[in-house]
């Protein structure tokens, strides 16, 4: 079916009749633009405010690496006025939905390329690391792309916009403060992270925590550990002293539990927001709630 045609199709059906005018500008007027992630969803939205029309792909409490789309968003991200991606391989099931729309001429913003992403740490994973959320001096790296890149979008003022970035990056350094002042009170010897996937390389090396490993192995979620895998991370936790690891709460938290009990000692498994915000009624409805439940819950649990 061609796309005109699907577009007449979805415009007669319910849900088509809001698919169907969510082109490069809304019936109030304002641009749309259209986000992958709710972590940049989110950041998206507190920059631009209520000038364009903020439509966020991934659902809250669901995997960057795996979730899947909509024909209706699929039309949304070629009708975008921009698209933001967070780019580095993380939306693995996007692929090539985003090219798609780039190849139909949608200006594309990708995240991972305003700043220098690092590499991953670990044996079992290779090439960069695009959870760069971790650290939020590499969010404003963003938000100054990110504000160049609005300015460019036509219903946009540039003046409002510069006023609502100005603030949101004041907010996100107020925030780099709190978590350095909060994670500096932990003891060098206890800054030992074990988590169910590779997620705070950028934390670590912004903040001086040790990674010591992570159950699922590689840089993304799709992959799985083998017994082996396992006891060699049992080893490591033993070995490091670990009081805490640290499961994200849009996975399964069975490896990690299974982590727990080979290792064979008192450890407390911790649930963080590491890959997704929540619910808007949940506990990390935005980025920066994120960051600060995510720092108060490993510093409880590391100085405990």
């Amino acid at each position: 079916m061609r796309r005109r045609d699907l577009l007449t199709l979805l415009a007669l059906s319910p849900l088509g009749a809001v698919a169907a005018c969510d082109g490069p500008k809304e019936k109030t007027g304002k641009p749309s633009i259209v986000v992958t992630t709710n972590i940049l969803g989110d950041v998206v939205t507190q920059v631009v405010g209520d000038q364009a029309s903020v439509t966020t792909l991934m659902a809250p409490n669901a995997d960057p690496h795996s979730f899947g789309i909509s024909a209706k968003q699929t039309l949304a991200m070629r009708d975008a006025a921009l698209l933001v991606t967070n780019g580095l391989g993380l939306e693995e099931g996007l692929a090539s939905n985003i090219e798609s729309a780039k190849g139909d001429g949608v200006t594309l913003f990708t995240a991972g390329e305003q700043f220098t992403p690092i590499e991953y740490s670990s044996d079992d994973a290779s090439g960069p690391d695009p959870h760069f959320w971790t650290d939020p001096t590499r969010m404003i790296d963003v938000v100054n792309g990110l504000e160049g890149a609005l300015g460019k979008v036509s219903g946009i003022d540039a003046s409002a916009l510069s006023a609502s970035a100005a603030a949101y990056r004041d907010r996100l350094t107020a925030a780099d403060k709190d978590m350095a002042t909060r994670f500096g009170a932990i003891p060098q010897d206890k800054r030992a992270l074990v988590t169910n996937h590779h997620v705070f390389g950028y934390m670590a090396a912004r903040y001086g925590f040790r990674l010591i490993g992570a159950v699922i192995p590689g840089g993304s979620t799709l992959a799985a550990p083998s017994a082996s895998d396992l006891e060699e991370l049992s080893t490591a936790v033993r070995d490091a002293g670990v009081s805490a690891i640290f499961a994200d709460t849009s996975h399964s938290d069975k490896l990690i539990t299974a982590l727990k009990e080979s290792a064979g000692q008192d450890i407390q498994v911790v649930s963080l927001f590491t890959e997704s915000l929540s619910a808007p009624d949940g506990e990390a409805p935005t980025y920066l709630d994120m960051l600060a439940v995510n720092t108060d819950r490993i510093t409880t649990a590391l100085t405990a």
